[in-house]
């Protein structure tokens, strides 16, 4: 029987990593030092830690809250008073960051989309986003419906119909000829293009983070705490962090609130048609978002989450209905060979579409500043309200079936509500319906649509519902991120916090549309692109950070160790033995085991599951039984008395038995071990 090992212990003191001793005796005597891990546990049979394990208080950061609070009140109040001048400075800071930094947006989106494929793909994919062994808190089912919930809003009724019709009249520069098939074909590949594999790979990126960090790291669930490998505990928890949750506050707040703008617009639009209102000015639109503000309030201060969440799910259902009524009344025949065709359309012009940029002329760069560029800036500024969502109901899963679940599954779900609603709106155009002309306004295009329908007179009251609904749940839910961003993490942030920032995103929507002046959709668009440069950054430095985290983590730890010891063992065993040998846990000489090649007391290993107090003080913890060296209970909080033996049995006397637990020195190794069936091997991760 060949002779392997599953890891090597190491030495405390100056040692260098990979010797034995220095006086020459063997590690079994009995002066061998054995390495001390946080807790007496090998980094390698560490389970995870969840979030919700840890002691912590959670108050509010004022830091965060005055920075961010300042910044967003002071443009709310500037807008309001000279929404004249800051559409000036708006407008030139739109022009230099889509002439400057637009390679930036098309580089997230691209390195993003390419990185998180690879990653689910590798051995990191196999990593539980939660402990080891812990199976998903919610059903398949339920999990790709709140997936879908997430990523399907105002933008089925608004741009769901509107953006592929512009993109058939008007296609982008140096493609097709407008109104032509082809530009049919390209304008829904256009649409799936931004609504698409890219989009859903930002919220995978930031969602999968989290959530990584969240019940895989046990650290509340903040875009700092992704950083804490990269920056350290202490810059994590100090500048560096708090601007990271500063960046995410804002671009939140700026995305979430063109939604919001864009809600009212859609909103306002029905009004008009309802009430016979000849324009839509934007008094009207600024008494829509107040109206709705007073709304997405008495539900804050209400306490009605649950009744929140009816709500949303009720709107997923009308979205969803509204979208098959237009399937079943609309031209379902045409529908029916055009979803598949355009699906392929995009697939195959996938590395086209992505390889547009400013570099192919003027007419490209200004095309790429109203749609592309925009998009990737929205989908970077709701990567952190979004991220943070879908990480709150991913617990469980691996990162392979997260990345793959979140970029495909509601992707393949839009671009079928989105090609039902676009391709309708293209064959309506074609076939010369009441009220489609080439220069409609976006907003009026699902009206008009609607209006065309038989039987569907009733349809405008029900999406004027659909976008009230939405406004009122979407003020909610990113109000509740950002209350959590300015709260260290709590999960329960006090309500005056969560209704302060749900009045700052009114204020900026109102804002946004003040200073479109003619083109409301142009304030929106413009700020959402300048607001979201800092977070673009900070989405590269989220890729390191996490691989960094994922390096060090305990599967990829034994995973290490068990190639590093099978790989070794059967070149032994074949080299003695031929084709008769098995393999068997045996501990070596430092350096000649399965962790010759790792440092497992390195504090990349180590630091991160040691156990503290409320006030981060380090504290015993038993990792098998879940016991706290200080008797603290996780259910009511409380710390109870534990006997003196009990505690220095937990601090001592456990610490000698668990390094101890599995262990065969090489003065023991004459005892039998028991038999396997012939070509089965032993395991080469068991015994520490």
């Amino acid at each position: 029987m060949a002779k392997d090992v599953s890891f090597t212990h190491r030495r405390n003191g100056d040692e260098a990593k990979h010797t034995g001793r220095k006086d020459g005796k063997p590690i079994g005597s009995l002066d061998y030092i054995r390495p001390r891990y946080p807790h007496n546990i090998h980094p390698a049979l560490v389970p995870g830690i969840s979030v919700d394990e840890q002691r912590r208080n959670y108050s509010l950061d004022k830091v965060v809250l005055t920075a961010a609070g300042t910044l967003t009140v002071a443009f709310v109040v500037w807008g309001i008073i000279s929404p004249s001048s800051v559409s000036e400075v708006a407008s030139a800071a739109f022009s230099w960051t889509t002439t400057n930094l637009g390679w930036l947006f098309n580089g997230v989106a691209t390195v993003v989309l390419v990185v998180l494929l690879w990653l689910a793909l590798s051995r990191y994919g196999k990593i539980p986003l939660g402990k080891d062994g812990e199976t998903p808190e919610f059903s398949t089912f339920s999990w790709v419906a709140m997936l879908f919930a997430a990523g399907l809003g105002i933008g089925v009724l608004f741009w769901g119909p509107a953006e592929p019709l512009t993109h058939f009249l008007k296609p982008p520069p140096r493609t097709v000829e407008a109104e032509s098939v082809e530009a049919m074909h390209q304008a829904l590949a256009q649409t799936y293009y931004h609504w698409g594999f890219h989009a859903w790979a930002m919220y995978a990126l930031v969602g999968g983070a989290v959530a990584y960090v969240g019940y895989r790291r046990g650290r509340p669930l903040l875009m700092s705490s992704i950083f804490r490998h990269l920056f350290g505990k202490k810059q994590t928890d100090g500048f560096a962090g708090k601007l990271v949750d500063i960046f995410a506050i804002i671009a939140t707040l700026f995305g979430t609130a063109a939604a919001l703008g864009i809600a009212a617009l859609q909103i306002g639009q029905g009004v008009t048609i309802v009430s016979g209102v000849s324009e839509l000015t934007n008094t009207v639109l600024v008494g829509i978002i107040g109206v709705l503000t007073i709304a997405f309030i008495l539900s804050a201060v209400s306490g009605v989450a649950r009744g929140i969440r009816y709500l949303s799910n009720i709107n997923i259902i009308l979205t969803l209905g509204i979208v098959g009524v237009v399937f079943i009344l609309g031209p379902t025949l045409f529908l029916l060979n055009m979803l598949p065709s355009a699906i392929m359309e995009y697939i195959g012009s996938l590395f086209d579409l992505m390889a547009r940029s400013a570099s192919w002329g003027e007419d490209t760069l200004e095309f790429q500043s109203t749609w592309t560029v925009y998009y990737w800036a929205w989908w970077i500024s709701w990567s952190p309200f979004v991220g943070i969502f879908i990480a709150r109901i991913s617990r469980g899963r691996t990162i392979r079936q997260f990345i793959l679940g979140v970029i495909f599954i509601p992707s393949a779900l839009l671009f079928v509500a989105y090609g039902t609603m676009g391709a309708t709106a293209i064959w309506m155009y074609r076939e010369g319906s009441p009220g489609f002309h080439n220069s409609m306004a976006a907003p009026e295009v699902l009206f008009t649509l609607v209006d065309n329908l038989p039987f569907a007179e009733w349809l405008p009251l029900v999406i004027m519902v659909v976008l009230a609904i939405f406004f009122i749940t979407s003020a909610d839910s990113a109000s509740m991120v950002m209350g959590i961003l300015t709260t260290r993490g709590s999960q329960n942030p006090p309500k005056l916090v969560v209704v302060f920032w749900g009045l700052v995103m009114s204020g900026i929507a109102v804002v946004m549309l003040l200073i479109g002046n003619a083109s409301a959709l142009a304030g929106l668009q413009s700020l959402v692109i300048v607001t979201a440069v800092p977070f673009a950054i900070v989405m590269f430095l989220i890729i390191f950070a996490w691989f960094r985290e994922l390096r060090s983590d305990p599967y990829i730890l034994r995973a290490r160790y068990a190639e590093i010891a099978v790989r070794n063992a059967v070149l032994e065993g074949v080299h003695k033995y031929g084709d008769d040998f098995g393999l068997e846990v045996v501990e070596t000489e430092p350096g000649r085991g399965a962790g010759a090649e790792t440092d497992s007391e390195h504090k990349d290993y180590t630091e991160w599951y040691q156990r503290t107090n409320a006030e981060g003080e380090p504290v015993g913890f038993d990792y098998e039984t879940g016991k706290w060296a200080d008797g603290w209970d996780p259910e009511t909080g409380e710390i109870g008395t534990v006997p003196a033996q009990e505690t220095e049995d937990s601090e001592t006397g456990e610490d000698e038995k668990s390094l101890n637990a599995g262990v065969r020195s090489h003065d023991d190794s004459s005892q039998p071990v028991p038999s396997l069936p012939p070509g089965r091997a032993r395991s080469t991760t068991a015994g520490l």
